[in-house]
């Protein structure tokens, strides 16, 4: 089954056009050299090997951006198979679709040299038309975004019919309000952090690129918040509930921290988790009875009316 991705054709799609004219999508992430004979099925042998690398080309900058730009990096040149949809931002506030037509490619004279070619289809997708959920999605800082959970939604969109995804992927949503009061939870603790208890002990993880903790992009999908201690020892992986079933959210949260433990963390720093939920859940207690990296938080909500 195909899998959709959103790609990012340079800061701001500056190399847009030159892409849909040139049928490719590519990157480039400082590292100048042919990859056709680096690019092991697994991703994790790849960052092994070109983390350094990049470090090299990009001295202080932190391990997690390494790890990140690695990871887009071999997304875009193995990652993506053949037959796969791309949609690619003009510029204008629509997306350009393509479909991965070959094997990667390196061509060092031009921009976004690590390459795909792509047959760019005669359809475009208005970002008006997304479901919020599309658009978060879309929108996500980085190079690239799987997409694959709104598959439903951007075949639709691309027959023409515009309709919001029924749900967050292929995850069950059991509480609708919830899903919706968290979704706008997890924003408005990122624009109040400072105000927030945890805020005391960690930071919201930013890089010297302006990517954020928010929406953090892993191999298994977008985590919601990643923070670092203060001493920076540790990196903390925030999950709302948002309405989900309760294994699904402690199965999420658990793959998660693996990914941050393997690709991000330096020598010498933890992992810790923490599920943040709108009321009490028997069985992500019993769940974490047997974790003891993991967190239950419970938030409240309250507001007065002031006579003016």
């Amino acid at each position: 089954m195909k899998s959709y991705y959103r790609i990012m054709l340079g800061k701001a799609s500056v190399h847009a056009a030159e892409c849909f004219e040139g049928g490719f999508i590519g990157t480039d992430f400082d590292i100048r050299q042919d990859l056709t004979k680096d690019l092991p099925e697994d991703w994790r042998a790849f960052n092994r090997k070109f983390i350094p690398i990049w470090q090299a080309a990009n001295p202080g900058k932190s391990k997690i951006g390494a790890g990140l730009s690695c990871g887009f990096l071999w997304t875009v040149s193995k990652g993506i198979q053949n037959g796969d949809l791309v949609l690619c931002p003009d510029g204008s506030n629509r997306y350009r679709v393509g479909e991965v037509a070959g094997d990667y490619r390196y061509v060092p004279d031009g921009v976004l040299f690590h390459r795909r070619p792509v047959r760019w289809l005669p359809l475009s997708i208005d970002r008006t038309e997304m479901s919020l959920e599309l658009r978060r999605s879309t929108g996500s800082i980085g190079t690239v975004a799987n997409i694959t959970p709104y598959r439903d939604e951007i075949e639709g969109l691309l027959k023409g019919v515009v309709r919001p995804a029924p749900d967050e992927g292929t995850e069950t949503i059991l509480d609708p309000s919830a899903f919706a009061l968290e979704k706008h939870l997890e924003d408005f603790l990122v624009k109040n952090w400072a105000h927030t208890e945890l805020a005391k002990d960690y930071d919201l993880y930013s890089d010297e690129d302006g990517a954020t903790g928010q929406q953090y992009p892993t191999d298994t999908g977008p985590l919601d918040i990643l923070a670092v201690s203060k001493d920076k020892k540790q990196l903390l992986v925030i999950e709302l509930k948002k309405g989900r079933a309760s294994d699904d959210v402690v199965g999420q949260i658990l793959r998660y921290m693996g990914f941050v433990k393997e690709v991000l963390a330096e020598p010498g720093q933890t992992v810790r988790g923490l599920i943040i939920a709108l009321e009490d859940d028997l069985r992500i207690r019993r769940a974490l009875a047997a974790v003891d990296t993991i967190q239950f938080y419970r938030y409240q909500i309250s507001f007065k009316l002031v006579k003016g």
